[in-house]
């Protein structure tokens, strides 16, 4: 079921989505070389407490961190570890999520470290105008399909790969609600978006074939030809006055 949210549950909604913002700009700041992903999680999970928060992901169906933190050909849901330390030239995935007044917020950047390959300064660009395509394509009465579609073809046709294994959804008081959003298929199906919906959109792209592979620990989950991958993340909620991007700090 869908569950459509009244204005002043959305407004409530707005605090969970500024920390976690405001945790991706915490994280742009501490990505260096020799910087380890469990200080990255640490600090992270620090800011979200102080603001009076919980961390969404620590302890959801037993992750164990408070950052999904995913390097170069990890995908999604990369555990963070003090023998992880990031090197010039690494692309870093940081997913963040926080629940306070009742409300989740779920948000995610990918970065990089020192400088990095041509194809993999394209990959960030690519997935980053992937997200945006996908937010100017919703709206009340669209098929949700159409939003998929959208997200695929733009990625398709600067030649990367559109994960399938991993969706967006629908947010509120539950981290994961309906709807599932995948990030390709046919724009003429699907359920109709409506006003009231608040939806976390996150293209997953990476530069070769689009199959993943989770590691032994249950979450790692790396493309199986160890190429690039990146993902951006956002809450929004459809509006009367149009979509209003809940988890953006940045400028």
């Amino acid at each position: 079921m869908i569950v459509l949210k009244r204005a002043e549950e959305i407004e409530k909604m707005r605090r969970p989505g500024e920390i976690v913002g405001r945790s991706l700009l915490l994280a742009s700041e501490l990505i260096a070389p020799g910087v380890s992903t469990a200080e990255i999680n640490r600090q992270v999970e620090e800011f979200i407490r102080e603001q009076g928060a919980i961390p969404s992901f620590k302890g959801y169906g037993g992750f164990p961190a408070a950052c999904c933190i995913s390097v170069n050909d990890v995908v999604v849901h990369g555990i963070p570890s003090k023998s992880q330390l990031l090197r010039d030239g690494d692309i870093v995935s940081v997913d963040v999520g926080a629940f306070v007044d009742g409300f989740h917020g779920d948000a995610a950047r990918t970065f990089y470290v020192g400088g990095i390959s041509e194809e993999a300064e394209r990959l960030l660009r690519v997935t980053r105008e992937a997200l945006e395509v996908g937010i100017r394509t919703i709206g009340d009465g669209v098929l949700l399909g159409k939003v998929s579609h959208a997200i695929q073809e733009f990625v398709e046709s600067a030649g990367f790969s559109i994960i399938r294994d991993f969706v967006g959804h629908g947010i509120g008081k539950q981290l994961h609600e309906e709807p599932q959003i995948p990030n390709y298929g046919n724009p003429r199906k699907g359920p109709v978006m409506r006003n009231g919906m608040v939806v976390a959109i996150e293209p997953m792209v990476c530069t070769g074939d689009w199959g993943v592979e989770v590691m032994e620990d249950g979450w790692t989950a790396r493309t199986r030809d160890r190429s690039l991958a990146a993902h951006f993340e956002d809450t929004m909620a459809i509006t009367p006055r149009g979509i209003e991007i809940l988890t953006r700090m940045e400028k």
